[in-house]
């Protein structure tokens, strides 16, 4: 396995032409050697390669993409083993990964963000004005704001999928059916189809979901199923259609998609998943996550799929202000905003992750991150990070949940957080 590794190793994509490579305008990101920013280019990727081997060596993830940017240049974007244990497909650095929770800070809340700027979007209005079925009960009172920080106590999660199953582990037909129709056209797998209306099913879950008698911080994802219905009332365009034509296209950012293999071919897409449990196969290219699958894929809670260049060009555009070359898209006082710490004891901005209020353990960030930094992680071994006191960006994506979600190695290793305080220590510790 190690000499197998090895061989992958020295096969990684090099640093050759790209096509960024010579055309790095003011506020675009481009290539350049780790030398130019005065780091040992020989140690910055002996550091790295260490920590990521040593994470395939001991099943923590087949491959992955590693991608470090210092005030719009990038000084390290490498692809590392497999896309899968098998073996047969090597990772480059333009395939797709699922992007699970990244979903939220890269979809959601950027959309989220134009809404607010535009006055559509009021962070300390009740809920209920946006999404009147939270009108009904004790939801009627929360904020907005509470809501994006994970101050609102709702649910962290409801498994919408084991209500439809059978005590024989068979779907019951009201919900899902073995073939597809016009009242059945949601695609879960190409024999399993879920009801068209099912939305409605989910949304009347969450608005019956329980929720903390005394608000405090609670991570939940409920409220980003939401989200995308109201985007589109305010915006008048579908979720998906909103976000490729008003920031993923204007940016560059091709790769960032829902039902990616409607765009790309299957080799280009890493697989998540041997699903043993809800869809019974292997996931490769439809979204890992239950809940988001029976949304139809498309979600703000997760599904988006993308590479981590283009993951990095939205990042970038976040470091800059809201711009990314001649293209606007927000101001620099909303992104101040959202980024922020908003409750005492809450380590989460609106949308954002940030690292922890307490030492020693900072969260999935680099202990030497700044307090202004923020992003998320992602739960198929996924994680982005912006720093804007130290203009750096980070990416890492990976499938950790192949074969299945109980390989934890990438916590157990410390593997995300370890990658990214290379970046800090060759940088900034010199």
């Amino acid at each position: 396995m190690k000499n197998q590794i090895l061989v992958c190793f020295l096969f990684l994509i090099s640093f050759g032409k790209s096509p960024l490579s010579g055309q790095h305008l003011a506020d675009t990101l481009c290539y350049i050697s780790p030398i130019e920013l005065g780091v040992d280019s020989l140690l910055l990727h002996k550091k790295v390669d260490s920590i990521v081997i040593r994470g395939m060596e001991e099943g923590a993830f087949p491959g992955c993409q590693v991608l470090a940017a210092h005030r719009g240049r990038i000084f390290f974007h490498k692809a590392y083993g497999f896309h899968t244990y098998e073996q047969q497909r090597p990772v480059r650095r333009g395939d797709l990964y699922d992007l699970a929770s990244l979903t939220k800070v890269s979809a959601a809340t950027p959309a989220l963000m134009k809404l607010y700027e535009q006055g559509q979007l009021r962070l300390d209005t009740p809920m209920a004005v946006y999404w009147p079925d939270f009108s009904r009960n004790r939801k009627r009172h929360i904020t907005v704001r509470e809501v994006l920080a994970h101050q609102a106590g709702l649910q962290p999660y409801i498994t919408y999928y084991e209500r439809e199953k059978k005590r024989n582990g068979s779907f019951r037909p009201r919900a899902i059916r073995t073939d597809s129709s016009d009242a059945f056209s949601i695609r879960l797998t190409d024999s399993l189809w879920l009801r068209t209306d099912y939305q409605a099913q989910i949304y009347k879950r969450i608005r019956r979901s329980w929720l903390k008698p005394r608000q405090g911080y609670v991570y939940s994802g409920l409220a980003f199923y939401l989200f995308p219905e109201i985007i589109r009332q305010q915006t008048g365009l579908p979720f998906e259609s909103y976000l490729r034509d008003s920031l993923y296209l204007p940016i560059g950012a091709h790769s960032l998609c829902f039902h990616p293999l409607e765009k790309f071919p299957a080799s280009q897409i890493v697989p998540t998943e041997r699903d043993s449990f809800f869809r019974y196969q292997l996931l490769h290219g439809s979204v890992h996550d239950e809940g988001a699958a029976m949304m139809g894929g498309v979600s703000g809670n997760a599904g988006l799929f993308g590479n981590s260049l283009d993951l990095a060009r939205l990042l970038q555009l976040y470091l800059n202000g809201g711009s990314y070359g001649a293209y606007h898209f927000l101001q620099d006082s909303t992104l101040k905003t959202f980024s922020a710490y908003q409750y005492a004891g809450n380590r989460r901005a609106l949308g954002f992750d940030k690292p922890r209020l307490s030492e020693p353990e900072r969260g999935y960030a680099a202990p030497s991150a700044s307090m202004s930094s923020y992003g998320h992680s992602g739960y198929t071994g996924t994680m982005c990070w912006v720093d804007p006191e130290k203009e750096l960006i980070f990416v890492f994506l990976s499938n950790r949940v192949y074969p299945t979600r109980g390989q934890r190695g990438i916590y157990q290793l410390n593997i995300r957080p370890s990658i990214h305080e290379v970046m800090y220590e060759l940088l900034f510790q010199r």
